[in-house]
């Protein structure tokens, strides 16, 4: 990329490397305790959260009880309570009671007006405002009636759900515990023939076996289960309901496979799961230090190549490279402002961990905790862990990997995260991977080494050591994944200083003028930068080709593929609620990333490939750095044309390896409280944008120089352009023909404007 992150210093007698950090003499940031107070900020920040709950969600939460007793007679019956406005009535009454008293009107609806209400009911049962007024006016119902209808509706289904999952739940205990009499009886009765006394060496070797046995089969059945849900995800048309509770979606799609691993898992000797893990410790700590000749770098890329021989022959620790699977080994060493507690604590919260990486994350989850380590400082401490990796693009499929995730303190300056899978025998001596398609990817000892430096850096040594089953990969990314730039050292490290450079920027409180333009207080920054990494985070979740979203291929006019999806937003604050189309579509252009990436990010260009801009004018209002690097900015732009005036809110981010620009249009009041310093949680926000790749081809210079090597011989790059579009905010509408085609012209066409302007209409 065209602005790699700097060398920061790694020792505290260079005052000029030290100085290097903050080089912009314009930039003059209090970053004395900055990392100490950042959890006391956040929790502030938590604690002003608002939740908006709606009223009908409220009531139908706080009525089941009293819903169980409701006769079916009191179903179709509205309670309406009125104040009594008579003020004669109140003079006669004031004289028995000083109180205003309320009266209740029972009002029976009628067979057809409970049929109607009935069929809506089938097929919305959270019908809007517009539905309940219709309905009103077509039974000759107060509003409010149609209201209280649907709540108590609601309620007493919920309450019969509740009655049928409990008599389930009874049914099965009761089940199992005839079971356990079952096998206490049998213990008691069995006893040795030669002594008389009771067997229980025996019987609890027997049970152990089956409940082994049992297990497995569970295990097996569970993973068919996958299969055939994943098969059934292919061919379902239609929006897949999503986004209404993102993490709650997260988990249930994660829960069939996370429980076939933990069946297994369960088998496994605990006592072993250390020794593997100190095992891979070791091994980890000899190739972070080692040079040549474990590792030899390349002469034409600069890049660090493992020598598998020689890694055989002196740290291989983990068994022999199974056939069918390739093997992937990088070495990446770089400089993080951040203490290295609060880095090590972000690697073993698992919720922390994906949002340091949410370009590479897409799904992740604490399976089991076999240690806890010791105190705060997690020392010791040893768990599993799931993790699915990504590319910004559906045309890559993720990885799924499960692994040992080991915590160690080495000194007091040097702490160790190793990562490692481990190998189960399930049955017959056949591995893990043999007998499960889900585990596809494997870690070798991985992780980093991380070393604490002077004024809150810290040094990190990443070795990211892979064995992944043999697939076919688009030949466009072909390149990139097969020389392990895809998801290598490279890639995590450059995401690891991007996002710590963000956190200094968004905890500093000293910040130039030139580096905050438009915006007048400290609040409404913080409130801007919060809002903007919602956006882009929200972009990272829907662009990949993750198992939580479902494409259809679909051919473009101007022959691109493009991906097409949809989902449902029931009830997150933090997105339109309805219908939302999601279309990719990712190409080659033989054009320079960082070339690419300054003409998608400024606003003097946009109206050159955003059609929305009609080709007015854009303007930047607000601009607030996040980095050293320019290109590290959250902007306010805004598109004044005759009809009428829009604000987009857009994030661009950029590092050694990828960059990318994420936008959404914003509500213009919305925008102006959170501008003051308001809290942005409930601003409704559609991230759309550009995921920019370099394409892995490194190209040898033409002539030798004393020169530094010019950016334009980097090659091409890898486009990965992305909308999201709001169909009906209603959540039964349907996916149609016409929208399909209207966002294949909106891509067709965004992507021909760039070429023309970028003059690569042949690439």
């Amino acid at each position: 990329m065209s602005n790699p992150p700097p060398n920061y210093s790694s020792s505290s007698s260079s005052p000029s490397r030290t100085k290097d950090f903050l080089s912009s003499p314009a930039l003059s940031l209090s970053l004395a305790g900055i990392f100490r107070d950042a959890r006391e900020v956040e929790d502030v920040d938590n604690k002003s959260t608002t939740v908006e709950i709606s009223s009908d969600d409220h009531q139908s939460n706080s009525e089941p009880a009293r819903s169980k007793s409701k006769s079916k007679s009191e179903e179709n019956t509205t309670i309406i309570e009125e104040e009594d406005d008579d003020d004669d009535d109140d003079v006669d009454n004031n004289n028995n009671n000083n109180n205003k008293k309320k009266r209740k009107k029972y009002h029976r609806h009628t067979t057809n007006q409970i049929r109607q209400m009935e069929a809506l009911f089938k097929e919305s049962p959270h019908p809007d405002e517009k539905q309940r007024e219709e309905l009103s006016n077509r039974l000759g119902l107060a509003p409010r009636q149609v209201k209280f209808w649907f709540q108590n509706r609601r309620t007493q289904i919920k309450a019969i759900q509740e009655r049928h999952e409990n008599s389930l739940f009874k049914s099965e205990l009761d089940k199992l515990r005839e079971e356990n009499k079952a096998l206490r009886e049998t213990i008691n009765n069995l006893c040795c023939p030669n002594c008389g006394f009771h067997n229980t060496t025996t019987i609890t070797s027997t049970t152990l076996s089956e409940e082994q046995q049992l297990r497995i089969e569970n295990a097996k059945l569970k993973l068919e289960m996958e299969k055939l849900r994943a098969t059934i995800g292919k061919h379902q048309t239609g929006a897949t309901p999503s986004g209404s509770s993102s993490q709650v979606n997260d988990q249930e799609n994660n829960r069939s496979s996370l429980d076939f691993y933990s069946g297994i898992f369960g088998l496994v000797d605990k006592s072993n799961i250390k020794k593997i893990a100190n095992q891979a410790l070791e091994e980890l700590k000899i190739m972070a230090s080692a040079g040549e000749p474990l590792w030899i770098r390349s002469l034409e890329t600069g890049r660090e190549i493992l020598n598998y021989d020689e890694y055989m022959k002196e740290c291989c620790s983990v068994g022999q490279l199974p056939l069918k699977r390739s093997i992937e080994a990088s070495r990446e060493t770089g400089v993080v402002f951040v203490e290295i507690r609060r880095l090590v604590e972000s690697f073993m919260d698992v919720n922390q961990w994906k949002e340091m990486f949410p370009c590479l994350i897409s799904k992740a989850a604490t399976v089991d905790v076999i240690c806890q380590g010791e105190g705060q400082s997690r020392n010791g401490a040893l768990q599993l862990m799931f993790a699915e990796v990504q590319m910004l693009t559906p045309m890559v499929a993720t990885r799924e990997v499960y692994f040992v995730r080991f915590c160690k303190q080495l000194s007091s300056e040097e702490w160790a995260i190793v990562d490692v899978s481990i190998d189960i025998d399930i049955d017959n001596n056949n591995k893990l991977e043999d007998n499960a398609s889900l585990v596809k990817c494997r870690k070798r000892p991985s992780g980093c080494i991380i070393q604490d430096k002077s004024n809150g850096h810290c040094k990190v040594t990443w070795i990211e050591h892979l064995e992944c089953m043999k697939t076919t990969i688009h030949s466009m990314y072909r390149t990139i994944v097969y020389s392990g730039l895809a998801f290598g050292a490279r890639h995590w490290i450059a995401t690891l200083q991007q996002q710590c450079e963000r956190l200094v920027f968004f905890m500093a409180i000293n910040v130039p003028t030139k580096d905050s333009t438009g915006v007048a207080t400290l609040a409404g920054r913080k409130s801007i930068l919060n809002l903007a990494q919602r956006m882009t985070t929200s972009f990272c979740r829907f662009v990949g080709a993750s198992s939580n979203h479902t494409w259809n291929k679909v051919s473009s006019k101007s022959g691109e593929d493009i991906r097409v999806g949809s989902r449902k937003n029931l009830n997150d604050p933090g997105e339109p609620l309805g219908v939302i189309l999601c279309a990719v579509s990712s190409v080659w252009l033989p054009v320079p990333p960082y070339v690419l990436f300054d003409f998608l990010r400024d606003e003097a260009h946009r109206n050159e490939w955003d059609l929305m801009s009609n080709g007015d004018t854009v303007q930047s209002i607000a601009n607030l750095a996040k980095g050293q690097d320019r290109g590290n900015a959250v902007t306010i732009q805004t598109m004044k044309s005759k009809e009428n005036s829009m604000w987009i809110l857009q994030d661009s981010c950029t590092n050694a390896f990828e960059s990318m620009v994420v936008f959404a249009p914003v509500d213009i009041p919305g925008m102006q409280s959170v501008i003051t310093g308001c809290h942005s949680g409930n601003l409704a926000i559609l991230p759309s944008g550009f995921s920019i790749l370099p394409d892995g081809v490194d190209s040898r210079p033409l002539v030798i120089s004393l020169r530094q090597r010019e950016k334009s011989s980097e090659g091409g790059s890898l486009l990965t352009i992305a909308f999201q579009i709001l169909i009906n905010s209603s959540d039964t509408a349907k996916l149609s023909i016409e929208t399909v085609e209207s966002v294949d012209t909106l891509i067709s066409c965004t992507l021909r404007n760039i070429k023309t302007s970028l003059q690569c209409e042949d690439g």
